[in-house]
C-alpha cells in the first residue's frame, strides 16, 4: 500500500487507515461468503454502497465526517452474481444488525444496487441517492455481455491488467489526476479486489429488473459531466426514470466525486439526508 499512497496526501492515508481498523467481516447464513463492513456511530442511519470496483472503505471521507451524528454502514460485496441474492443476503446483514429502516448512498453499480432495493424492499428506505449511475437498460446487456463472457474466461491478471489501462486512460483524468483515486483503484486492481468479485459485479451490473417508483421515498440523483464510466444518454434515461427526483448536475469531477471532491460531496450529502 505504501507505494501506491505515496503522492497521496498523509491525512487523507491515515484518515483511510483509520476506517479499515473499524472493519467487521459476517457470513451470510446461505452461502457462508463474508460481507466486510463498518458500523460506526449514532442516530439514523445511512448504508454507503459502492460499485464495481471497490469496497467499504471507498467511502472513508464520507463515514468520517458523518458519523458525528449519523450511524453510517458501508460493505464490501463478496462474489454473488446476482442482485436478488446480494440483495437478500445485505438485508440479513441488517437485520442482524438491527437496522430497520436506512438512508441509501449507492454510486455506480451501488446506485443500481440502491434502485434495486428501493425496487424490492421500499419499506426498509428512508431516502436513497442514485450517484454516477444508471437504471434498468437493455443497453448495457447489448454493448457489454460479451466482454462478461470474455472476463469470465480470462485469467486474473488480464481482467486487473485492462482495469488498471482504464484507471489511469479514463477515470484519473476525469478525476482531475487525483493521486488518492489513482491509488485506491490501483490497490484494488493490485489484489484488494478478486477477480471473482470482479466478475459477479459486472453480472449485477447486466443484471435487470423493472424500477421502482419511489412514492414516499425522497430520492436525490447524482451526475457528473465528464462522468467517463456512464455515458451521457443513460444519464438522461436515469433522469428521465425518475422525474420527480432531485438532480444535482457536478462539472469536471468524474466518476468518484466522493472521492476526490468530499468536501462538496459531503456537502451534498447533509443537504439531502438532513
Amino acid at each position: 500500500m505504501t507505494h501506491l499512497y505515496a503522492d497521496v496526501d498523509t491525512e487523507q492515508v491515515d484518515d483511510l487507515e483509520r476506517v479499515r481498523q473499524l472493519h467487521r467481516v459476517r457470513r451470510g447464513s446461505a452461502t457462508g461468503l463474508a460481507w466486510e463492513y463498518v458500523d460506526v456511530g449514532d442516530g439514523p442511519s445511512i448504508l454507503f454502497l459502492h460499485g464495481m470496483a471497490g469496497g467499504y472503505d471507498i467511502w472513508f471521507q464520507q463515514l468520517l465526517a458523518l458519523s458525528n451524528r449519523r450511524r453510517v454502514l458501508a460493505v464490501t460485496y463478496p462474489p454473488i452474481g446476482s442482485l436478488e441474492e446480494l440483495t437478500s443476503q445485505l438485508i440479513e446483514l441488517l437485520d442482524s444488525l438491527e437496522v430497520e429502516t436506512t438512508s441509501l448512498v449507492g454510486s455506480s453499480l451501488g446506485g443500481y444496487i440502491a434502485q434495486y432495493l428501493v425496487a424490492q424492499y421500499p419499506d426498509r428506505v428512508e431516502r436513497a441517492v442514485f450517484a454516477n449511475t444508471f437504471p434498468p437498460n437493455d443497453q448495457l446487456v447489448r454493448e457489454h455481455s460479451g466482454r462478461l463472457r470474455l472476463a469470465k474466461l480470462a485469467p486474473a491478471r488480464v481482467v486487473m491488467k485492462q482495469l488498471r489501462k482504464n484507471v489511469d486512460d479514463a477515470i484519473v483524468p476525469a478525476a482531475g489526476g487525483s493521486a488518492l483515486v489513482r491509488a485506491y483503484l490501483l490497490e484494488q486492481a493490485a489484489g484488494r479486489m478478486s477477480k471473482s468479485q470482479f466478475v459477479a459485479r459486472f453480472a449485477c451490473v447486466l443484471d435487470s429488473f423493472e424500477p421502482p417508483v419511489p412514492g414516499n421515498i425522497p430520492v436525490m440523483l447524482v451526475e457528473t459531466a465528464n462522468d467517463p464510466l456512464v455515458p451521457a444518454d443513460l444519464r438522461q434515461m436515469l433522469i428521465e426514470t425518475y422525474p420527480e427526483a432531485a438532480l444535482v448536475s457536478l462539472d469536471d469531477t468524474g466518476h468518484f466525486p466522493y472521492l476526490n471532491a468530499p468536501e462538496l460531496y459531503n456537502a451534498l450529502l447533509e443537504e439531502f439526508l438532513g
